[in-house]
């Protein structure tokens, strides 16, 4: 395929540089480096998804992995398509992945330059640099429609995890780690609880121990000690569950202290394995670059292996920081999800409605604002003699510390939030799109879990407890149940029966947004009744 053939625009996917950075000059033309091409399906997905959630999961008919790419996955034809432009210009292919509909090739800064048509430089703002570029990509003309978008050229950091400690851990970081600790408005009122005691106020079911599930966990750095999962665990008196690591691009288990993003993988571990101890979990741990991020996404969806059921995820970042193909790429592979039967639960973030942005705007946060997952967010509770006495929106700083939530500005009102009084954002034209979060669980570090990070028993808090409270929840129902309760939102949203097992939260806001009764964007629909909930699902 000539280099001079007529040339396509890929307008989905626009670049800026990050805020405050500015190039840093080219990179050598020799530097050599991995990319994903997504390519387009074979066949929409959207009548299967729809199918999916007009039942419930008993009723509802699932593809299997080992089916799913000659359904919905990419032709090989296209596959073969695109790896042949790619070859064209010297790029090497990796591997093709139907079910994935990926092409993953390798090749230099001067091949990937002539391929898509953009200049890749350095970018810095002082402290930390990013290979990028800035505009839009392009391709030949000729496999313009077949392209869903192009990962990797650009390997910025895209999420961060969504967890506070309550008190700094007293190691140091490390260059380049950062860890955000919550600032109280009252010690007084300050408490912890180990995730089992979570669970019991919830009214998790006592009787399931999450046999024969998988959880997923998607972490973007960090790592556990499996000694300290002992201690964790035994502590608990629950016997530690079976955890896996899983090597997505380079990604790889590497704890290094309390003050790095450990603290988000063992919360995550620890909160699910302590609601589901007979689960497998199962980490893929991968970079935090959109490629790496998506790749991992697409591996657990598609995992023939391990199979997870519910894949929780803890990291995510303000969607004007993606580009649309990147919106619009994961919430395909989500919806791939719901047509497996696999649930995902996403944080809904920890910075209140503005997501942690200083432009004065409101954000909702990605991937949590894609219509395809449930999106987590958070409370405070006030517990006395084992109950909830008061629960109220998570918010000690609307800025810092505080439960995201808010409406999307990249993804319309999906038809299950029809009926939710969704209001319109609280940003200038008022947009009304996917209102987040979905549910809610406790998420305040002052009423946080109780966990072990690096030979340290910590409080945390945040929705990144919440995500793996929520998949911890949907194994014990998957074990309970004929089938996987697979894609939940319509369900919660449009089951009477449902919507019922939840109890909704009226008091607080997360800043621009404040909660009263019904749907809101501060806690969603509100917090389960887990054993109710269950119940419900199998007839609602």
């Amino acid at each position: 395929m000539p280099s001079a053939a007529p040339r396509t625009k890929l307008t989905r996917s626009l670049r800026t540089p990050l805020r405050e950075s500015k190039s840093l000059g080219t990179i050598s033309v020799q530097e050599r480096f991995e990319v994903t091409i997504r390519v387009r399906r074979r066949a929409s997905i959207d009548a299967a998804v729809k199918a999916c959630a007009s039942h419930a999961p008993a009723s509802r008919d699932y593809v299997t992995r080992e089916g799913f790419a000659a359904k919905f996955g990419s032709t090989q034809k296209d596959l073969d398509q695109v790896a042949a432009f790619a070859t064209s210009f010297g790029l090497s292919v990796i591997a093709t992945d139907r079910a994935r509909r990926s092409v993953f090739v390798s090749g230099t800064v001067g091949q990937y330059a002539k391929a898509f048509g953009t200049a890749i430089e350095n970018y810095g703002d002082g402290l930390a640099t990013y290979r990028g570029r800035v505009g839009m990509l392009s391709v030949p003309k000729s496999v313009a429609d077949l392209i869903e978008g192009v990962f990797g050229i650009d390997n910025r950091p895209v999420a961060r995890p969504q967890f506070k400690y309550r008190d700094a851990p007293p190691s140091k970081a490390t260059a380049g780690d950062t860890v955000a600790v919550a600032k109280a408005k009252t010690k007084a009122s300050s408490a912890s609880f180990t995730p089992p005691q979570i669970a019991k106020l919830y009214d998790f079911p006592p009787g399931a121990d999450g046999s024969g599930q998988t959880i997923g966990i998607i972490e973007l750095g960090g790592g556990y000690k499996p000694a300290d999962l002992a201690t964790y665990f035994a502590g608990l008196g629950i016997a530690t569950p079976s955890v896996v690591a899983v090597r997505v691009d380079g990604g790889t288990n590497a704890p290094t202290n309390a003050n790095s993003a450990d603290g988000e993988v063992m919360l995550d571990i620890e909160v699910a394995g302590a609601i589901a101890p007979k689960a497998k979990i199962v980490v893929y741990f991968t970079t935090n670059t959109t490629k790496g991020f998506l790749d991992a996404i697409t591996m657990a969806v598609h995992d023939t292996t391990h199979k997870p059921s519910v894949i929780s995820i803890s990291w995510g970042g303000a969607e004007n920081t993606w580009t649309a193909q990147a919106l619009d790429s994961y919430d395909q592979a989500f919806k791939s999800a719901a047509t497996l039967g696999v649930t995902i639960c996403c944080a809904a973030g920890d910075s209140g409605s503005s997501d942690g942005a200083t432009d004065g705007l409101a954000h909702a946060d990605f991937p949590a604002s894609s219509p395809s997952v449930l999106a987590c967010g958070g409370t405070k509770i006030t517990v006395s003699g084992n109950q909830i006495t008061s629960e109220v929106v998570w918010n000690e700083n609307p800025q810092s510390s505080a439960g995201g939530g808010g409406i999307s500005d990249h993804f319309a009102l999906p038809s299950y939030q029809a009926t939710a009084n969704v209001p319109p954002s609280a940003n200038p034209g008022g947009h009304r799109g996917r209102g987040l979060p979905d549910v809610a669980g406790d998420a305040d570090p002052q009423s946080g879990y109780a966990v072990r990070v690096d030979g340290q028993n910590l409080v945390i808090g945040g929705t990144s407890a919440v995500a793996p409270l929520w998949a911890g929840l949907v194994a014990l129902a998957n074990q309970t149940l004929a089938k996987p309760v697979g894609f939940l939102n319509p369900l919660l949203y449009t089951s009477a029966k449902v919507k019922a097992t939840m109890r909704d939260i009226t008091s607080g806001n997360n800043g621009a947004y404040t909660a009263g009764p019904g749907w809101d964007a501060c806690t969603g629909l509100g917090v389960p009744d887990g054993q109710k909930l269950i119940a419900a699902l199998k007839a609602p």
